[in-house]
């Protein structure tokens, strides 16, 4: 099984694991029986088109297959590294028809990165299920002379302010990465910030920008199909899908480690309860191949 079909069977496994959370959030004492009764609103905080948007998508249609309402999906980017439509999912009623997938940006590196939320990233928030958990990767365009972290650093050094990176906005996770390795290293590298891991990659591979940090689920098919270069991935050990790459820390870098997660949350506030819940609950994927225990990508 190659990269691309692990991730493949990883997703659908996770998927089966968010409608199982789901499940558990409708369940209950018939406080609001007949759950759901109308749309409920999946808010995404990044433009459309990211490489884990699928993900959500796939559930949104078992989801909606199941319960007999529609789950929908609605981008709401509007920059500030996704906090715009966190904020909308923070000050929506607290009765289960908008929900939030997404990074750790908006929940955890936003509260460090801006003064006024608006919402508090842990009281706003109930969360229902994680859906994907991968570290992140440092990756660099072919035209970049580096095949390594070290070589990366020389060359930055050699030519500062050159060598662009980019991320999926303000206060992501990509983006501390970057400002990270910038201060440890002692390079003068440029940010360029995007509306979504989508936009940021899809012009990384372009050759817009030179390098970004980014997680093995959304990188892993561009550095197998040879589009990208992987220079280290940013855990204490080795990927099993990429075994030859080193990690940060075999790089010299034993400090600028980190995973990031996508998950599903609530507004805090009362739970919803549904009659139906039983129905969701049981409710499995076809293929056998979601019977398998899943893993971290």
């Amino acid at each position: 099984m190659n990269g691309k079909q692990f991730l493949s069977v990883r997703r659908i496994l996770l998927a089966a694991s968010l409608a199982a959370g789901l499940a558990a959030l409708l369940s209950g004492p018939a406080a609001a029986q007949g759950y759901p009764n109308r749309p409920v609103k999946i808010v995404m905080p990044f433009a459309p088109g990211g490489p884990t948007e699928f993900i959500i998508r796939l559930v949104a249609d078992r989801l909606t297959a199941t319960l007999g309402q529609a789950f929908v999906i609605e981008n709401r980017p509007g920059g500030a590294g996704g906090t715009v439509g966190a904020k909308s999912v923070a000050i929506a009623e607290p009765d289960g028809y908008t929900l939030l997938f997404s990074s750790p940006g908006p929940l955890v590196t936003a509260a460090a990165v801006y003064k006024n939320l608006d919402y508090d990233p842990i009281k706003s928030f109930a969360p229902i299920a994680m859906l994907i958990y991968a570290p992140q990767m440092l990756v660099v365009h072919p035209s970049v002379p580096a095949n390594s972290l070290p070589e990366l650093v020389a060359y930055a050094k050699s030519n500062p302010g050159k060598i662009t990176f980019g991320s999926s906005g303000y206060g992501t996770q990509p983006h501390m990465l970057g400002e990270m390795l910038k201060l440890a290293a002692g390079i003068n590298i440029i940010h360029v910030p995007y509306r979504g891991a989508g936009q940021s990659v899809t012009d990384l591979v372009a050759g817009q920008v030179q390098m970004i940090f980014e997680t093995t689920a959304i990188l892993l098919p561009h550095v197998e199909g040879g589009r990208l270069r992987a220079l280290a991935v940013a855990t204490g050990t080795r990927s099993a899908l990429l075994p030859a790459v080193p990690t940060t820390a075999e790089s010299g870098y034993p400090k600028l480690m980190a995973s990031s997660g996508r998950g599903c949350l609530r507004r805090q506030g009362r739970r919803p309860r549904s009659s139906r819940s039983s129905t969701a609950r049981s409710t499995r994927f076809s293929s056998p191949r979601t019977r398998r225990p899943a893993s971290h990508v």
